[in-house]
């Protein structure tokens, strides 16, 4: 069952704003006008009491009334022709000698207590004999006379009722005006909401994101635009970059499976035919087989890495031990280069908040560069100083020119193409030293080779101490 509120709700936003415009411009404008009329109406009667205590004191008057009501006597009921004053004599019993020209007006309990002497003067609405609604001021005065004089409600009432129907009409065509103005500001203002809903439908519908949207002025409106434009510029790079890395990781795939392909042909080929290979051919096919696997794997592995959020998750993110992720990824680079000599005489201890798995990776990618890199018996140099792990190496270094790619996807220097690797190890480097909120940087070092730096900030207390068995243990 459909309510107001609903079927308002189901109404365009534009003629919502117009309706709530409309809404609030009538109900001010008839708060205006009742308070006005009010202010209008005690405004006039408060003149009206005025000016029946200035009659009030008009003793020539009164004394003329007095002096009929003595030789005539007290008279009830007595209607002569209607005035402006009506003047009448009560006495405590109720009785009355009205006036000259005067109406006669009913008598109130409280012109009697002023008759009475119980009462210094009573100012009140009343009605004539006849109905007609008077204002009606009783006092005493100093010819012991207790004198009512009243004025007809009709002097006010009519001023009234025209004021009425003026703010009536007022208040109509204010709202008409205010419905009519409203519609129009909604339409002015909900014009930059036209062009992004058009500009959004457009993108949903083409799946263009090069549609930029015109931000002019610093309101809501403009900072609503210029986030959409930055959206559609960020899911832009995102496809670019996403269209890039395919393209990338198909012509890196293409590599090792074409060999791959050719030296399994090589083997099936030899058991169709019966012609044995050659046992050293052999040994030469299967290992070249078996690194080409392994190229495949650590390849797959490394885009399984870049495919997930640059962000980490909140919860994947937790305090280690810097120094012992370094011990560990140490005794993987000695194995892999043994023939170097790895140093880390100065390694102190340091907590930072990442990713354990991520930064561990991270780490043992720089060490393999500077192994993979550095000549037969060289020395690599490790140390970690107040959060700064520095890895240098004594190999050929980088140029210049080079250096500001090395972090790019799939990169590789023209000296590192006849080496193994898929050129996304320092992508991987970058992305995890960026998550645990630090950088690092590649320079040639002084008397060659390249000097790798991270820097990460410290988490402000160490990790919780874990039992040697504990799984989450580093």
């Amino acid at each position: 069952m459909t309510g107001p509120l609903s079927r308002f709700r189901a109404l365009p936003l534009r003629s919502r704003l117009a309706l709530l415009t409309a809404t609030a411009v009538a109900v001010a404008v008839a708060a205006v006008s009742v308070a006005c009329w009010l202010l209008t109406r005690a405004q006039l009667r408060d003149e009206l009491d005025t000016s029946l205590r200035g009659m009030a004191v008009q003793e020539s008057y009164l004394r003329v009334t007095a002096l009929d009501c003595r030789q005539s006597g007290p008279v009830t009921g007595t209607s002569t022709a209607p005035g402006t004053v009506y003047v009448q004599i009560v006495q405590a019993d109720g009785t009355r000698c009205v006036g000259p020209n005067s109406t006669p007006v009913v008598v109130q309990p409280s012109d009697t207590a002023v008759a009475a002497r119980l009462r210094d003067e009573s100012l009140h609405d009343a009605v004539t004999d006849s109905g007609q609604p008077v204002r009606v001021l009783t006092r005493t005065d100093r010819t012991g006379f207790t004198v009512s004089v009243a004025r007809p409600l009709a002097e006010i009432d009519g001023a009234l009722n025209q004021l009425a129907l003026v703010l009536t009409v007022l208040a109509g065509v204010g709202a008409l005006g205010a419905g009519a103005a409203g519609l129009w500001v909604a339409r002015t203002g909900l014009k930059p909401v036209d062009r992004l809903t058009g500009a959004v439908e457009h993108v949903a519908r083409t799946e263009d994101l090069t549609v930029r949207i015109p931000v002019e002025g610093e309101d809501e409106i403009a900072r609503l635009s210029r986030s959409f434009n930055a959206m559609t510029a960020a899911l832009a790079s995102s496809r670019d970059r996403q269209a890039q890395l395919i393209a990338d990781a198909g012509h890196e795939l293409r590599t090792p499976l074409t060999s791959l392909r050719t030296n399994i042909e090589l083997l099936a080929r030899s058991e169709e035919t019966g012609r044995a290979i050659p046992p050293g051919d052999r040994r030469a096919l299967m290992t070249s087989v078996k690194a080409q696997m392994t190229e495949l794997a650590a390849l797959i592995g490394d885009l399984q890495e870049l495919s997930r959020p640059d962000a980490a998750a909140p919860g994947r993110l937790r305090v280690v031990a810097l120094h012992d992720i370094l011990g560990t990824a140490l005794a993987r680079a000695r194995l892999r280069g043994p023939e170097l000599t790895v140093t880390a005489d100065d390694v102190r201890p340091w907590y930072v908040r990442a990713e354990p798995a991520g930064l561990e990776r991270a780490l043992v990618n720089v060490l393999d560069n500077a192994v993979k890199f550095s000549p037969p018996g060289g020395t690599v140099e490790v140390a970690l100083v107040d959060g700064e792990l520095t890895v240098r190496d004594h190999g050929p270094g980088i140029t210049p020119e080079e250096l500001p790619h090395v972090f790019e996807r799939f990169w590789r220097s023209p000296s590192a193409r006849s080496l193994p690797g898929s050129g996304l190890g320092l992508s991987i480097v970058a992305r995890a030293v960026r998550q645990a909120g630090g950088e690092v940087t590649l320079t040639a070092a002084e008397g060659g080779g390249t000097r790798a730096v991270i820097r990460l900030p410290g988490a402000p207390t160490p990790p919780p101490s874990t039992p040697p068995s504990s799984p989450d243990a580093v």
